[in-house]
């Protein structure tokens, strides 16, 4: 292994650290949206499935801070997977799974009601997430937006030196 590139460990373990603390905005918005939506006067509409929303951001980008190394697009694959099993799961029912549920932690969590437009949220979210992973990635190496210049492009392709 003469030629072995040294494994950079700093870069995952920053877009991780990213991840997380967008993470953790992600949950303060969300738990704002729920607790103080209504009494601000937002419509039920926007509570909940902007709520909703939220949650599947906050799991993309929990998804993306523990497997950093993984593309957008697999990490929004997880993400929706998960998404989908927990909606779902709503339709099983036991006394310990209904009784977690009626906490306030189960309710966050797995929610209560089956709803199929809970998934089209969670589409949302997650396609938020990717945009919102993006641009941080953009902004930390200094752009926000890719541009190439003519003048780089030209050189880019020049044979001569």
């Amino acid at each position: 292994m003469h030629g072995a590139q040294p494994v950079n460990t700093v870069a995952p373990l920053r877009t991780s650290l990213i991840r997380a603390v967008l993470a953790l905005v992600v949950i303060a918005c969300g738990l704002s949206l729920r607790w103080y939506g209504l009494p601000l006067g937002l419509p039920a509409f926007v509570v909940k499935y902007g709520g909703s929303l939220l949650w599947a951001t906050m799991v993309f980008l929990l998804v993306g801070a523990l497997a950093p190394r993984l593309p957008r697009t697999q990490i929004a694959a997880i993400a929706a997977a998960i998404a989908i099993v927990v909606e779902f799961s709503r339709l099983v029912h036991t006394p310990w799974l209904d009784a977690f549920r009626l906490t306030t932690a189960g309710a966050l969590l797995l929610g209560r009601i089956f709803s199929l437009w809970n998934l089209v949220a969670y589409l949302i979210g997650i396609v938020a997430g990717v945009w919102l992973d993006s641009r941080v990635a953009s902004f930390g190496q200094g752009r926000i937006l890719p541009r190439r210049s003519k003048l780089n492009s030209q050189e880019a392709g020049s044979t001569r030196e």
